[in-house]
């Protein structure tokens, strides 16, 4: 019972990172599964059979919030849900050990791009609104559903940073299509399992506490990103993807650095991440005070000039 009741509250904890953030639920929940002895397979079986719960919660949860462009959601979705699958039935059983660091790499340096990017200039305003092509999206997708089969999660991780680095949609927009778009993934892959290693390895008592926890946790995540600001969320999750590719390298075969190194490198990330968060913080709030200031100028401005009418009429 313990147990279970563990599992429940990563799945909300996990959930509750996953629909604010646009990743982690997988990461997460996979992290703890094979702390506690299960195989690599059966790990990414369970979660993503949660995740077809918990991504359709969520997925609606940001719908009702106005998050999730279903143009990127059809055109990321359904790429992902091929890689997904081919990933589950063909490769689940190899090793990723060597595909981990190069990917780490990649997700790194995008993860330091909008860190610096959202921190230091806010919301990249120069190609939002313009549309995120097929081209892009499709080959995207493919290799992001590919990912989260083969490693226990890596949707978010992969997608998201990608698609933040484009700058041609909202972050709580980026976010609510790719968790929607999880959905078709989730699915993909939990077929792909059941072909590939069946039922029999599968705890579907598992399965149901993670669901639960994530079920609960998803509106509230949903409201969250609809009310953090861009470019305090940016900077959040620039940190998070550096902070959690850092540990991949460092824990990998290439280093293979020692606790201490270790230590010392996430106290380093630790304590840049929360000041890009507190510097957002306070450009925002400065933002915010200067653009109620122009609004009362302009306000001014108009009610003078109509006085000015009035009064030559």
């Amino acid at each position: 019972m313990r147990a279970l009741i563990l599992l429940g509250l990563v799945g909300l904890a996990a959930q509750l990172v996953d629909g604010s953030l646009g990743m982690a639920y997988g990461v997460t929940s996979t992290t703890l599964l094979l702390a506690i002895g299960t195989n690599a397979a059966a790990a990414s079986a369970t979660v993503h059979l949660a995740e077809i719960g918990t991504t359709l919660a969520s997925g609606i949860s940001h719908w009702r919030f106005g998050n999730v462009d279903w143009k990127v959601v059809a055109k990321i979705g359904i790429p992902g849900a091929v890689g997904a699958f081919a990933g589950a039935t063909f490769l689940s059983s190899l090793s990723t050990e060597l595909a981990a660091p190069v990917m780490s790499i990649i997700l790194l340096s995008l993860g330091v791009y909008i860190l610096i990017r959202f921190t230091a200039f806010g919301l990249p305003r120069g190609n939002l609104g313009k549309p995120l092509r097929r081209r892009f999206l499709a080959p995207l997708g493919l290799v992001a559903g590919f990912v989260d089969a083969t490693g226990g999660g890596g949707w978010g991780p992969v997608g998201t940073p990608a698609i933040l680095a484009s700058g041609r949609l909202a972050p709580r927009k980026v976010i609510g299509s790719i968790d929607a778009s999880e959905f078709l993934v989730a699915i993909a892959a939990s077929v792909g399992f059941f072909v590939g290693i069946g039922s029999e390895n599968i705890n579907f008592s598992w399965v149901a506490v993670l669901l639960l926890g994530g079920v609960i946790a998803a509106p509230i995540a949903a409201w969250l990103v609809r009310h953090i600001p861009p470019r305090i969320l940016g900077s959040a999750v620039g940190g998070l993807i550096v902070l959690t590719n850092v540990r991949t390298l460092l824990r990998s075969d290439w280093i293979d650095a020692s606790g201490g190194v270790q230590t010392v490198a996430y106290i380093i990330i630790a304590v840049i991440w929360a000041a890009a968060i507190a510097y957002s913080v306070r450009e925002y709030r400065r933002d915010k005070a200067s653009e109620s200031v122009e609004a009362v100028e302009s306000e001014q401005r108009q009610r003078t000039t109509t006085e000015e009418e009035t009064a030559s009429a």
